[in-house]
């Protein structure tokens, strides 16, 4: 069993209860859906509407490059500096710009740039959370794709961070800009469905037997740098599997499981929906019981994050596509949805999707409630909003971070194979040394979380 130093202890807890206490804030405050929260900015000049935002983007492989695309259809947005560890990725996104942007290999140099409003972040995972608090620590706003950490204790160092600085941040959950998560949301609020003692998340796909293959093991491209791909986390040879087409998705150690790589989607709706923290306790199982490939994430996971007069779980599985309430028709395509269960009905939905089922006769008669939640403008162009404005944009680190702990620790819980226990006042898991090592960034040198 691992232990941590007392000096560690008391400087992870200190700095990770700072972080939290604003996050809680922040989160609390996006929950409402009150007015947006304006920061205090140290960066003038950027609040009239019709200024230029200038972006500089990290990672341009699938995601990185379908994001700016996105950002490039806005006039007010000008893409002046692109990195990318991988040549033709890199090269491919700079012709995209007619030659206007600058390309880097190291994103260290698009950081010390003084030029740039704002980094849009989407290398693999493993990357987000070092990356996210280096550029608020130079000074720049973050658009990141999720899952934005893989611990609570990168998750704290990311909100504290972004709030020590005066960041704007978005983590890249494009789906809670859509109406159908607005309205999903009223109608929860309203009350409609009663107490809610049960929210159900769902994930399943089929990819079994073959996965991903057995490619082996080979000498990285030329045109590859290799060992900045890998960055932070233990070296490993290069695999193709491992590397092309975003399939860094199907290993552990990269992404922990599709607990982080679509959580962040579908667990967001109950946490927005119910205002949630943190959970009380957490606890996971599974394994890797169909799929014959290399990868090493498990095809089938069952979760459950516990708190007060609530459970909600979640239920992943990558050897079968039924969807359960969710399935329409044949075929193996992902089917996904979220299941609220209260004492008058069952609300549920997919992504662009709900309906609601009664208890008996008791929502019979019972109105819709009106919209009532400010709508987004697009979940890009909310957070280039934001940068203009200095408002918190919906899907901030402070409130990612509470969805997140739950994702982190279900997968910690996976890992270890026993339920854990959170103390969010301490940013520790209850009794378990070992546990609390698990979820410290262990990042290989020269790489280093700023906590």
């Amino acid at each position: 069993m691992a232990n941590i130093s007392r000096r560690r202890f008391l400087r992870m807890s200190s700095g990770a209860a700072a972080a939290a206490g604003m996050g809680a804030g922040c989160s609390n405050m996006m929950a409402r859906a009150t007015a947006p929260k304006i920061l205090a900015s140290s960066r003038p000049g950027k609040a009239t509407p019709g200024d230029t935002v200038v972006i500089g983007f990290i990672g341009v492989a699938g995601r990185g490059s379908a994001l700016m695309r996105e950002f490039m259809k806005y006039d007010d947005v000008r893409v002046a500096a692109i990195c990318d560890v991988y040549k033709p990725h890199l090269e491919k996104a700079l012709a995209a710009t007619q030659g206007k942007a600058k390309g880097y290999s190291d994103f260290r140099r698009v950081l010390d740039r003084k030029d740039l409003d704002a980094v849009v972040i989407a290398p693999p995972p493993h990357w987000h959370a070092l990356m996210t608090v280096l550029a608020c620590q130079a000074g720049k706003d973050v658009y990141c794709e999720k899952p934005m950490c893989r611990t609570p204790i990168e998750g704290r160092a990311m909100v504290k961070a972004a709030r020590l600085n005066h960041r704007v941040t978005q983590i890249g959950t494009q789906i809670h800009a859509d109406e159908n998560y607005h309205r999903v949301v009223e109608i929860v609020r309203s009350g409609m469905l009663g107490d809610i003692s049960a929210v159900r998340t769902l994930l399943s796909l089929n990819e079994a037997p073959d996965g991903i293959g057995f490619p082996p093991d080979t000498d990285p491209p030329d045109d590859l740098d290799w060992d900045m791909w890998i960055g932070p986390n233990p070296e490993v040879p290069f695999n193709i599997g491992r590397f092309k087409d975003g399939q860094h998705r199907y290993f552990a150690d990269i992404v922990g499981s599709w607990l982080h790589e679509m959580g962040p989607h579908i667990v967001d709706l109950p946490f927005w929906a119910l205002q949630l923290g943190p959970p009380r306790a957490v606890s996971a199982s599974g394994g890797k019981f169909a799929t014959k490939d290399i990868s090493t994430i498990p095809d089938t996971m069952e979760a459950a994050f516990e708190f007060d007069n609530l459970l909600v779980t979640w239920s992943n599985m990558c050897a079968n596509s039924f969807g359960g309430p969710f399935h329409a028709g044949q075929g193996l395509q992902r089917r996904l949805g979220i299941t609220f269960h209260g004492v008058n009905g069952t609300l549920k939905s997919t992504y662009h999707n709900h309906e609601l089922i009664g208890e008996a006769s008791r929502i019979e008669g019972v109105e819709l409630p009106e919209k009532s939640l400010p709508r987004s403008p697009g979940h890009q162009r909310e957070f280039l909003d934001c940068v203009k404005s200095r408002a918190l944009p919906s899907c901030d680190v402070s409130y990612h971070y509470n969805v997140h702990v739950a994702l982190n620790l279900g997968n910690a819980s996976y890992a270890l194979g026993r339920k854990l226990h959170w103390d969010e006042a301490t940013g520790t898991i209850v009794g378990d040394r070992e546990a609390n090592e698990y979820i410290q960034p262990h990042y290989r040198k020269p790489w280093e979380l700023p906590v």
